[in-house]
């Protein structure tokens, strides 16, 4: 095993810390002058709490940020040096994630759950729900060394990480119209398929804003028709009650990550695209809790 490979290792099986919600306080009927000095002392520590809470989430939050400048600037340069070695540098952009988004959650302090662990070493199309900032530190974290991702093309534009995402040399996709889109697809295929990498994909094209899972785009599955790579989906929960959108209060929300059994994809057809991508969102509505499910139509 290389030093990398354990590098790599070494970081993934590293364990978290158990954090917890203070417990809640009931409010109870009863001679209001008896109690009433109690219950203001009991309304203040519970605000001094909750502002502390919020406090401690900021301040590691803002940790979170330069540790991920610090490592980004690190890998940009070995990733500079390998720039004639494209497939080193997916390696490396592979390592840099499972150094970093190990460490970002390790900041954030959410205690995690990870089931089907043995799924995640496949060369495979990968699949995920999204909901949460906390999905991408996950999902770099988990992947297997010689993972590309797959995101629009604008993503060079996100500072120090959109840069690195490039040099890495993950593929990006030209969103502006269908025939873009398609050629796109096309390239990332070839790209996998040539290179013999393993792709992860988020199949509901952005962020959930509520956590419900979102209905699944074409993408992968026709990814997976011209790989004839297996689909091995990710199911997170949590995420989203643990960062909110628009938030910077990280709650210390327990997280469920899973990975499901490998589904092949060698006698998939192209006139059943629809059904292939029924059948995955299914998948998702099966497992999900009760409220990360689609919303219900009314």
């Amino acid at each position: 095993m290389d030093g990398a490979s354990l590098a790599s290792g070494f970081v993934r099986n590293r364990r978290f810390g158990s954090y917890f919600d203070a417990g809640s306080v009931l409010d109870c009927d009863g001679p209001r002058k008896a109690v009433s000095n109690e219950e203001e002392l009991g309304q203040k520590k519970r605000a001094e709490d909750d502002w502390v809470t919020v406090l401690i989430s900021w301040i590691r939050i803002l940790i979170c940020f330069v540790v991920m400048i610090f490592t980004t600037f690190i890998w940009a340069v070995i990733m500079l040096l390998l720039l004639p070695w494209p497939y080193q540098r997916i390696r490396q952009g592979n390592i840099y994630g499972h150094v970093t988004g190990r460490l970002m959650l390790w900041i954030l302090g959410n205690p995690i759950t990870i089931e089907g662990a043995e799924y995640s070493e496949e060369t495979a199309i990968y699949i995920s729900n999204h909901a949460s900032p906390i999905d991408i530190f996950l999902i770099m974290w988990l992947t297997p060394t010689g993972t590309v991702g797959i995101a629009k093309k604008e993503i060079i534009w996100y500072p120090l990480f959109g840069q690195l995402y490039v040099l890495a040399n993950h593929l990006r996709i030209d969103r502006s119209n269908p025939a873009a889109a398609i050629e796109s697809m096309n390239e990332a295929a070839h790209a996998v398929a040539k290179n013999n990498l393993s792709l992860i994909i988020f199949p509901e094209g952005t962020r959930s804003k509520n956590g419900r899972l979102l209905p699944f785009k074409k993408g992968f599955v026709h990814l997976a028709l011209q790989t004839r790579r297996p689909i091995v989906p990710i199911v997170m929960s949590g995420t989203h009650l643990a960062w909110r959108k628009g938030s910077l209060h990280v709650r210390p929300t327990p997280l469920t990550v899973k990975f499901l059994p490998p589904i092949k994809t060698d006698d998939w057809v192209a006139d059943k695209i629809e059904d292939y991508v029924k059948l995955l969102q299914d998948v998702y509505v099966k497992i999900l809790p009760e409220f990360q499910k689609p919303t219900p139509l009314i």
